[in-house]
């Protein structure tokens, strides 16, 4: 009969020699051990989870890449205004009236130039339409007498009228229309954006600073608001720097093309300043080209002048002013600034290259507080000296040049040496010569008689 325990249950039998006892399966009939983890539905809930919000967080910065550039660039150009604001208001004027005033004479300056610019151009324009058929008449009696041939304008312009290219360009122009007007109308909204959050910047840039600082401790809050100073200090040195060059082009451009008899120099001269600087990479030739197309309205050679002028300054300025001026302002080394503006470029487009040099000017210039210098040791390779192995610290042409002072030297003093001795020779045969009565003459009028005088020679012949 089989013992059972106090509940009634059977008790388990000991098993013979001593091994344990099988276990009894679960009732779901599942084998120890093949069951899921608790913990792994929640990690692939977590993992989802967090798919999905990488692949919303991707989406929403893809979606507002564009408003994020715009607020980049509105700060940058609060920082350029700062110093201007800031000190309007410490003459007792508040801040969002002296921020206004600036904005409101950046306004004024830019409406006027876009205004006389616009005016100049339309009237170069339609100065060029009217005078394209003499132009046209010249090249053609050029062609004709250099080349021998027989064209003829009306040929020309049937032809060109009747031309596949010219219809699908009018059809592409047409359809165009719509696409250049939507890009005006955005164009406009984003300086609509850039203008106002700069506003908001600069107006409210100490009520900016204090909630920023209110959230970090007080250690950080000196190293946040030294950060911000050294932005502002850089981003001003960017500024000057490049109205400085600009102010250099455009006096430059407008001495060439006053002497050419151009039209609207002032004008074209403040463009070619403002564009060149202000606008990165593609602003040099479109400064370049609009001095070129009104100097070709009055001679085509003058178009070539222009062309040669401008290649020969930016050259000048690349290499010789760009490098000195924008390391000396904003404090960078000419390749560092250069290989800024490059990434930037790379990363944000046009915007990129214009905050390029400011943002690392800051950049270095907080991390310059706190990297540690040491003294360099005294090294002939840090003053640019080479040093040649086995040659005890000196090179072949150290070598020479101090063989040949040594031989140098060598032959002077044997020259000197030289010298003394016959001038000694001479003394003592005066001296044995003349008599006592001579004792105390003159040094030199003895010397003179040794020399000129027939003792010298037998004194000579004797030795």
């Amino acid at each position: 009969m089989a013992s059972t325990d106090e509940t009634g249950h059977d008790a388990p039998q000991a098993s013979p020699f001593g091994t344990p006892p099988p276990t009894r399966l679960p009732a779901d009939g599942a084998a120890p051990g093949t069951g899921m983890p608790r913990w792994l539905p929640r990690a692939m809930v977590l993992a989802l989870a967090l798919v999905a919000v990488f692949q919303l967080g991707n989406w929403a910065f893809h979606q507002l890449i564009g408003l994020l550039i715009n607020i980049l660039i509105a700060f940058f150009l609060a920082l350029a205004i700062e110093p201007a604001v800031s000190r309007m208001s410490a003459y007792g004027m508040r801040r969002g009236l002296a921020t206004f005033l600036v904005f409101l004479g950046l306004l004024i300056v830019s409406a006027g130039f876009v205004t006389l610019l616009g005016s100049m151009l339309a009237g170069q324009i339609i100065k060029m339409i009217e005078d394209f058929p003499n132009y046209l008449d010249s090249v053609i009696n050029w062609v004709n007498g250099h080349f021998h041939t027989d064209l003829k304008r009306v040929d020309i312009q049937e032809g060109l009228l009747h031309s596949d290219w010219l219809r699908k360009y009018v059809q592409n122009s047409a359809t165009g229309v719509l696409d250049v007007s939507t890009q005006v109308l955005g164009g406009l909204f984003q300086l609509l954006t850039i203008g106002l959050f700069s506003f908001y910047f600069a107006a409210d840039g100490p009520r900016l600073r204090r909630a920023l600082c209110s959230v970090l401790p007080p250690a950080r809050q000196v190293e946040v608001l030294r950060a911000w100073e050294i932005a502002v200090d850089k981003t001003g040195g960017y500024i000057y720097s490049r109205g400085l060059m600009a102010l250099v082009s455009g006096v430059a451009h407008y001495v060439l093309l006053q002497a050419l008899g151009i039209p609207y120099a002032p004008v074209l001269a403040v463009w070619v300043g403002l564009v060149s600087q202000f606008i990165p990479t593609i602003g040099t030739y479109l400064a370049g080209a609009l001095p070129m197309l009104i100097a070709f309205t009055v001679d085509p050679w003058y178009a070539l002048w222009v062309l040669i002028f401008v290649v020969v300054y930016q050259q000048f300025e690349n290499y010789m002013l760009q490098p000195k001026l924008t390391a000396k302002t904003v404090d960078i080394h000419p390749a560092v600034a250069f290989g800024s503006v490059i990434a930037g470029t790379a990363l944000l487009g046009a915007v990129g290259a214009l905050i390029s040099i400011p943002a690392v000017a800051t950049l270095q210039a907080f991390l310059g507080a706190y990297v540690k210098r040491y003294a360099v040791t005294d090294d002939p390779r840090v003053h640019g000296h080479r040093t040649t192995r086995g040659s005890g610290g000196s090179g072949l042409l150290t070598r020479a040049r101090g063989l040949w002072e040594r031989r140098s030297g060598a032959a002077e003093h044997t020259t000197t040496g030289s010298a003394g001795t016959a001038d000694s020779e001479a003394t003592d045969s005066g001296q044995t010569d003349s008599g006592p009565a001579d004792s105390g003459a003159d040094s030199g009028r003895r010397h003179s008689g040794a020399t000129d005088s027939e003792p010298r020679d037998s004194g000579d012949d004797s030795s």
